[in-house]
């Protein structure tokens, strides 16, 4: 293979790793807005938070044509494989984290000023602690750094403790009087799509444990999420 073609290979996977690396501090950004819009009941940085997630799905659709045209017209193998591959499945759960976040300040214009600031704060506290999650992901993937990609996959655990606890509070929040429902139901809604963030964020961990050791990562995910195994109360 010539030198010309090498550099064009390489500059190629360079534009494919700016791009991801881009997606990545969007997707931090997209969701601090819309953690922002939440505690400040901001509709104007809630409604950029919505509009800029085109921007993020734009990005997604150029990682998608280049890592395509790479493995079509470069065959590549091994670890350069490994950076494609890995490329395209980031570059996916990017893309869904910042509909998470769209979707949260989408919640957040809806309840305007009707939500109690108890329940504000500790979906605040919980979204920080997605944005730990993805700061250090994005982390992880700029410094090929498998250890802390390993560290984000086990401490999804954490998150989801968090987010069974505020479920349950909520859902005795709705039960104890009616009319709380539809604030209720926003801020369920909220709760899960942060949990979902951590989600993808670990997925992304998973993507970045593959690119540097060409290994998947063994045994089951730690999910600290119970909500899914709570008991209906028949209605007395």
């Amino acid at each position: 293979m010539s030198e010309h073609i090498l550099k064009s290979f390489d500059d190629e996977l360079t534009q494919l790793n700016t791009s991801i690396a881009r997606m990545g501090q969007l997707s931090q950004t997209q969701l601090a807005g819309a953690i922002d819009s939440l505690l400040l009941r901001d509709s104007t940085v809630a409604a950029h938070v919505v509009k800029s997630d085109l921007e993020v799905d734009e990005l997604e659709r150029d990682v998608d044509a280049r890592a395509i045209r790479v493995l079509a017209l470069r065959q590549p193998i091994a670890r350069d494989l490994r950076q494609v591959l890995a490329s395209l499945r980031i570059a996916i759960e990017f893309e869904r984290i910042c509909d998470f976040a769209a979707n949260i300040a989408k919640r957040a214009i809806a309840l305007d000023a009707h939500s109690p600031d108890e329940w504000i704060n500790e979906l605040a506290e919980l979204g920080q602690l997605a944005l730990k999650l993805l700061a250090d992901v994005v982390i992880a993937f700029r410094d090929r750094d498998s250890e802390k990609a390993l560290d984000v996959w086990a401490h999804d655990e954490q998150l989801d403790d968090v987010y069974t606890g505020i479920y349950r509070r909520l859902i005795d929040f709705m039960k104890a009087e009616p009319q709380r429902v539809p604030i209720g139901a926003h801020l369920l809604f909220i709760a899960k799509n942060i949990e979902r963030i951590g989600d993808h964020a670990t997925n992304v961990a998973e993507s970045v444990y593959y690119l540097v050791t060409g290994e998947t990562l063994a045994g089951p995910r730690p999910k600290g999420d119970k909500s899914s195994f709570d008991r209906i109360e028949a209605a007395s």
